[in-house]
């Protein structure tokens, strides 16, 4: 029960290292807002919260439009009374972003608002609740992109996610006395719906795992694995690490054979 007493918020928690998260905090003792703009899928991870006994709610929330991270913000404080855990997950990876030679501008524009403006706008408004509640910890998901260039080219995604980390540090350094820690998750590739959806094309996949040192993409749990670590007290002298968990991607000059 690592985070007993606490009030957790994450987004993109319908699926992914979202919902594995949700599940897992759940269960080590923490009070849910699970957030994401598919609103059956939420539901059904709020279902499995509290079939195993667990507290948690749904919020609809598009992380690109100020009112609505405004407003899960504020379930979260309203319904639970405090927020300690914000756990800013919700990203994309769209299909169309290529080379910065035929990436669309819109490409470009929606993975930004998605996965940079999405976790600025839940640390504007999350903070402050952080603050209210004495301190707590904020978790970032950026990516093992944003300190090596990516395998195939994919320029949105991967300059959203370098963003994402250096955010992260400013946001560190600056509320660290104020009892708040802030933390990249920077996940190798997973194993998740939408990895499944992009690499569907066998190639494709093999592509990208000829780089993985263990010849496998990360499973969802494992991530969650590490968020749980990086939330929890046990990491209260962890803050502004690009916490890489990468299977030894960004470690390895060649792959075994």
């Amino acid at each position: 029960m690592r985070l007993s007493n606490k009030v957790a918020l994450i987004t993109g928690g319908a699926s992914g290292i979202g919902h594995e998260s949700a599940l897992l905090f759940a269960k080590e003792g923490a009070k849910l807002v699970v957030c994401d703009v598919n609103e059956a899928a939420g539901n059904k991870t709020i279902e499995q919260i509290e079939a195993a006994g667990g507290t948690a709610i749904f919020v609809r929330s598009d992380v690109s439009k100020s009112a609505d991270v405004q407003a899960m913000i504020a379930a979260a404080e309203s319904t639970f009374g405090a927020l300690h855990i914000l756990f800013n997950n919700a990203g994309i990876f769209h299909p169309d972003d290529n080379s910065v030679l035929d990436t669309d501008e819109a490409v470009w524009d929606l993975t930004m608002n998605i996965n940079l403006k999405g976790v600025f706008l839940g640390c504007k408004y999350g903070i402050p609740a952080l603050l209210r509640a004495g301190g707590g910890a904020i978790v970032n998901t950026a990516s093992f992109v944003a300190v090596l260039g990516a395998a195939t080219p994919q320029i949105a995604y991967t300059a959203s996610k370098g963003g994402v980390l250096s955010m992260t540090r400013e946001l560190a350094v600056e509320f660290a006395r104020q009892n708040i820690r802030v933390n990249a998750l920077c996940p190798g590739p997973v194993e998740t719906p939408l990895l499944q959806e992009l690499l569907a094309d066998p190639a494709r996949r093999q592509r990208r795992l000829v780089h993985i040192p263990p010849g496998r993409f990360a499973k969802a749990q494992e991530m969650a694995n590490a968020a749980l670590f990086l939330v929890s007290d046990e990491a209260s002298y962890v803050n502004g690490s690009t916490f890489l968990v990468d299977g030894g991607i960004s470690a390895a000059y060649v792959t075994p054979e």
